[in-house]
């Protein structure tokens, strides 16, 4: 009969296994072999077995433990964990910093009525570049430059540049802010032949940032994609009258449109280990949309011209969640891909360093005075008038591990409230710009029944050319929900609302100190109370703690006593003031003004007049 053997397993390493092994000899071998001496035969053996099953441990555990995120090490493990989680590794990442615009144009009108002839405004081209006469590092402005364009967003600044000996303007200085990166546009091709399934490419370059276009020989555009099942994409489109006439009156605050789009050229990006950006495309050899592959469940039976009669066919519920084509694979065609190289440490330029342009520049209007011409084209500048900062040379591993874990967390969705003011107020600003954002559910819903949906009311607001709260445009309403839909939940609406504006007024009066002269110390309370009520500092819903200002006020050298502090509400359109009358007595408990049921921010209009204090006897 044979002997049961009793085998370890929890012995991992080489001393374990070698102890493991003599103690096996010696029980079940007992007659056998009995030299267990450090230079023995037997020990040879047992000593070579025990670094086999170390080893082989060493490798499994190794194995293993790239299989996780938070203990992978190995570049390759790691980046395959990364793109699991949905996040994209870089290799270099970019600096970042504001370039300003300047250009002269001519004074027009007479006294009292000069202003700037904005017909010698110019307009700078997408991907302007800027550089340092002094370093080899560039930037890029991606999107164009329109000085005869002022909005909240965009705004132009204007100053008087020269005067005549009368001191009337002869020209004026217009300034417009961009941000820019630290890139340089490159461009490469590649050519295919005869379809290839999931075919790929890969662009071989230092500090590759991403793509930034891709167009083939027919001129058709390829859309770059998170997933290759991805089919709609969102698109920018100019706000023009031909594009679209009942939003185009709102170019000047929205000056592009979010518009939604089915494609199948498109392609997926992931950064190799080596540093190159691999391109990957779609499976399909035809541009059929998949509904004609795969219907859509709505239209299936519903006896309309669209429908697809295939009642037949027996269909898996996968068939309605993930495209058959994954898009289009290129064939008999090049491809022009243009991508984006730079970043780095060394990107981080100091300010005032930015002092060159090259950029296509033409004039917004024509038939213009040629030698006023050539002297409003000679005045363009640009600088940076602060440091360039965020360069760096790449992700770290603990880098790729952090990063991972939040984007996993995030996943590109809007979960919470908080979530979606985020996504609001960080929509680019060629959409709009959202200034404030309030979201709650809604007061009225009208659910069916049992159908569980999430109704959400956002309140928004936006800021006219003199950073002024005024209601948002159509234009800007539509982008908004446009940009929300690709990241809000299934069961989730969104309805987009004007927030209500107060206007107010500050009235206060104070005992001065003697000694001190009683014009400057009012002044210091003017200054201070409009840098308080400054609209940034301000959201909607947001008290009015009176307690607050009466602290502010004290601490101001020279105040010997607040005596009172009145608020005030101004109303009406015609005083250039919202049309929300407010009960602001009413709205006082335990002196703090709250703000009305309704979502609604306090706003000091005109804080030049709207500020007001007196000094009063003791």
């Amino acid at each position: 009969m044979a002997t049961k053997r009793n085998i370890q397993y929890i012995n991992r390493d080489f001393t374990e296994l070698r102890a493991s092994l003599i103690d096996y000899a010696k029980t079940y071998f007992p007659t056998t072999y009995n030299d267990f001496s450090p230079t023995s035969p037997g020990m040879m053996f047992m000593e070579m077995a025990a670094y086999v099953g170390d080893v082989l441990s060493f490798y499994l555990d190794n194995q293993i433990q790239e299989n996780f995120l938070q203990y992978a090490r190995q570049p390759n493990n790691l980046y395959e964990l990364a793109y699991m989680f949905g996040y994209k590794p870089n290799v270099t990442q970019v600096a970042s910093t504001i370039v300003d615009f300047y250009q002269q144009v001519p004074a027009v009108g007479s006294t009292p009525n000069i202003k700037p002839d904005f017909n010698f405004s110019l307009l700078i081209q997408e991907n302007a570049v800027v550089s340092s006469t002094t370093s080899p590092i560039s930037f890029l402005v991606q999107d164009p430059i329109d000085f005869s364009v002022s909005s909240s967003g965009d705004p132009t600044e204007v100053t008087v540049y020269e005067v005549d000996g009368s001191g009337n303007p002869l020209y004026f200085l217009l300034k417009k802010s961009r941000k820019s990166i630290s890139a340089t546009i490159n461009s490469t091709s590649f050519s295919f032949g005869s379809p290839t399934q999931f075919s790929t490419v890969d662009i071989n370059a230092d500090r590759i940032i991403g793509v930034l276009d891709v167009t083939d020989t027919d001129g058709n555009k390829w859309y770059e994609v998170d997933y290759l099942g991805q089919e709609m994409v969102y698109k920018s489109i100019k706000n023009t009258n031909i594009n679209d006439p009942n939003l185009s009156q709102y170019s000047g605050d929205t000056p592009y449109l979010l518009k939604l789009e089915k494609i199948q050229r498109r392609f997926a990006t992931r950064v190799l280990t080596t540093g190159s950006l691999q391109l990957q495309f779609g499976a399909g050899t035809a541009l059929d949309t998949d509904e004609n592959i795969t219907p859509n469940p709505n239209n299936v039976g519903i006896g309309l011209p669209f429908e697809k009669s295939k009642l037949t066919t027996a269909y898996s519920p996968e068939n309605f969640l993930f495209t058959k084509t994954y898009g289009i694979a290129p064939s008999q065609t090049t491809l022009n891909v243009r991508y984006l190289t730079g970043g780095g440490v060394v990107s981080n330029v100091p300010a005032n360093s930015l002092t060159t342009l090259n950029a296509t520049t033409t004039f917004s209007n024509s038939n213009l005075n040629v030698s006023t011409a050539n002297y409003v084209l000679a005045s363009l500048a640009v600088n940076n008038p602060e440091s360039a900062d965020g360069g760096g040379d790449g992700d770290t591993i603990e880098e790729i591990r952090q990063n991972s874990s939040a984007n996993f967390a995030s996943q590109l969705r809007n979960v919470t409230q908080d979530d979606y003011l985020v996504r609001t107020l960080s929509m680019p600003a060629k959409y709009g710009v959202v200034s404030k954002a309030y979201i709650e559910p809604t007061k009225a819903q009208s659910i069916s029944a049992g159908e569980s949906q999430s109704v959400l009311d956002l309140y928004i607001l936006s800021y006219n050319v003199n950073k002024q709260l005024t209601t948002s445009s159509p234009a800007l309403k539509q982008n908004v929900t446009t940009y929300l839909s690709q990241y809000r939940m299934v069961n989730d609406s969104v309805n987009i609302k004007d927030g209500f504006i107060i206007n107010i007024g500050v009235n206060f009066d104070v005992i001065i100190l003697p000694n001190y002269n009683s014009n400057e110390v009012l002044s210091k309370c003017i200054l201070a109370l409009q840098e308080y009520f400054a609209i940034d500092k301000w959201q909607i819903n947001q008290p009015i703690v009176l307690r607050d200002i009466y602290i502010l006020l004290d601490r101001i050298e020279g105040i010997q006593t607040v005596k009172n502090i009145t608020i005030s509400n101004l109303v009406g359109e015609n005083l250039g003031y919202s049309p929300y009358a407010y009960d602001i007595k009413g709205a006082t408990q335990a002196n703090v003004v709250y703000p009305s049921l309704d979502p609604s921010i306090f706003e000091v209009k005109y804080p030049n007049q709207d500020i007001q204090g007196r000094v009063v006897p003791l």
